[in-house]
């Protein structure tokens, strides 16, 4: 699905004021956010910025955008003014604090992903994330990000719950799509069980079950791997199911859900996706729901 406003920047498309409930703009932003603030949006890969920096421009807030060099999309980039833009390279902590500082963002919100393939080759540190890493016992998405988001507190910015401005492209609770065939209570309660249990221990958010039976676990290399690997088991009846940890930090970490993922849930002939309600993002939900109709696949909230 083709975003079109990517050809040229939007102008504000909302009035807003000092007393817009901010129920109206979404449930998950902070109770002291102010209509008038500025965002920066920290810019990874996919259609995730995108989609945000569209709703934010629809409702009419305020927003810059730092990108990552090699992984954030030009034409989004490009969206955005000169003066509203920073782009650096994936590791440079330092340079990204300036950066906000010099946008005079009040809050930031990352959206997209980096490639995980970066944390080995083509990572950059600066001093600051020299410091930060050797600091941690653990490095992990969440020690590393968690790091990170204390440092930008440290300035004075806010980061905001990543699901912010995106309650319209969350899974619902139910079946989504089409339903074609019925699915065992016992293999989908299995199926859940076990990815709570794997996303407790963080070695992934995400698993393929089959009949009771553990056929892949999501690992550092992510959810498409997992599910390409899925597809070596020639067999019916695979429920690929997404869930988050028992306890989510929101402002880097939400699960999501997208046009990708049901390609690659096709090729592997997987006929059923399970995705934690209200807590993945669909992203281009509409078109999701169109495409997996099209596909023969079922999309189940739970």
């Amino acid at each position: 699905m083709k975003h079109h406003f990517l050809t040229r920047p939007i102008p504000l498309l909302a009035k807003k004021s000092a007393e817009t409930p901010l129920t109206m703009l979404s449930r998950f932003l902070p109770t002291d956010f102010n209509v008038e603030d500025k965002i920066a949006i920290l810019a990874g890969r996919g259609s995730y910025p995108v989609i945000v920096a569209e709703k934010m421009r629809e409702l009419g807030i305020r927003c810059c955008i730092i990108g990552f060099a090699g992984e954030t999309s030009g034409s989004l980039l490009d969206t955005f003014d000169k003066k509203e833009r920073r782009v650096i390279k994936v590791g440079q902590i330092g340079k990204m604090l300036r950066s906000l500082t010099r946008l005079e963002a009040n809050h930031v919100l990352m959206a997209g992903q980096i490639a995980p393939r970066r944390l080995f080759k083509g990572l950059h540190p600066d001093l600051r994330a020299l410091t930060l890493l050797a600091k941690l016992k653990e490095k992990n998405a969440e020690t590393i990000f968690g790091a990170i988001a204390k440092e930008i507190e440290a300035i004075g910015v806010n980061m905001l719950d990543a699901r912010s401005f995106l309650d319209d492209h969350l899974a619902d609770k139910g079946m989504m799509t089409r339903s074609r065939k019925p699915i065992p209570p016992e293999y989908l309660e299995h199926g859940i069980r076990i990815a709570k249990e794997i996303a407790r221990l963080d070695i992934g958010q995400g698993i393929v079950v089959r009949k009771g039976t553990v056929l892949i676990v999501e690992g550092f290399d992510g959810t498409d791997a997992m599910l390409r690997r899925a597809g070596e088991f020639e067999t019916d009846g695979k429920i690929f199911v997404k869930t988050v940890k028992p306890a989510q930090d929101y402002r880097f970490d939400v699960p999501v859900f997208g046009l990708h993922t049901l390609k690659e849930m096709s090729r592997s002939k997987i006929e059923t996706a399970a995705l934690e309600a209200e807590n993945t993002v669909v992203l281009d939900k509409k078109a999701v729901i169109q495409e997996a109709n099209r596909l023969g696949i079922q999309i189940y909230g739970y």
